[in-house]
């Protein structure tokens, strides 16, 4: 039996569907068209169901869940996804000038944290912010700088701490979410500074938070050096981080 519902319901509904697609597919519909297929997977081990998606809409946007749906769908999948603010979000396969851009912020981290209590870290990589029982948010920033790893690795080999630094870097999928929702997620949960690199206007914004608030906010542009609030120490050459392709 198949079910069709909007996608408006979908998304306002997503932790009933996710539940109700073990018993039945669910074709989602947009303007009257079918755009996608929730479908429930019986798992061989333990007995339990997980749901995975397919041929998802556009926004990568699936819908609200908890944190203990978000578990199950997440469980054994192959896919990267975030919870920010009780909605879950598909993340899409990076373009090449925010892959370039994260291998040489990637290269000049591990350089100037080696041999320090620092250690930087970069997707995919979960980190879990729990601003309150009820308001819990699973993300997966492109780069970060965890300073407090020994105190805050669980035996299972996860991390359940809050790093000092993120970094985001802008793509078109993920501009709103960066911008505003990550924006406010890591000001109010523990995150002391937090880069915006943006590969479109070549130019990185560094916010610094006290107190889930912000405090101090610098825009760099290439070819400009950006540095640092917490590591002072930390220069990021801005001209290498936006370098050119050009055809040989």
């Amino acid at each position: 039996m198949v079910l069709k519902v909007s996608s408006t319901e979908v998304q306002n509904n997503f932790g009933k569907y996710l539940l109700l697609a073990n018993e039945q597919d669910i074709i989602v519909t947009r303007n009257g068209q079918e755009v996608a297929c929730l479908s429930g997977l019986k798992a061989q081990k333990g007995g339990f169901s997980m749901v995975s998606e397919r041929a998802l809409a556009d926004g990568y946007g699936l819908g609200r869940a908890s944190y203990e749906e978000f578990l199950e769908l997440t469980r054994d999948s192959t896919e990267r996804y975030e919870l920010i603010d009780g909605e879950v979000f598909l993340q899409a396969s990076p373009k090449t000038d925010h892959q370039l851009a994260q291998m040489v912020l990637a290269g000049t981290f591990f350089n100037h944290f080696d041999g320090q209590n620092c250690v930087p870290m970069s997707a995919p990589f979960d980190i879990t912010i729990r601003r309150s029982k009820d308001d819990v948010n699973v993300v997966q920033p492109d780069l970060m700088v965890i300073c407090d790893l020994p105190e805050k690795l669980g035996e299972d080999g996860c991390y359940y701490g809050v790093p000092t630094l993120i970094v985001e870097i802008l793509a078109e999928g993920t501009r709103r979410n960066d911008l505003l929702k990550k924006l406010n997620l890591y000001m109010t949960g523990g995150v002391q500074e937090y880069w915006v690199v943006d590969p479109k206007n070549k130019q990185l914004s560094i916010y610094t938070f006290v107190d889930q608030d912000l405090q101090e906010h610098l825009t760099f542009k290439a070819p400009e050096k950006a540095c640092s609030i917490t590591f002072p120490d930390l220069v990021i050459d801005l001209e290498r981080v936006f370098r050119t392709i050009r055809a040989t």
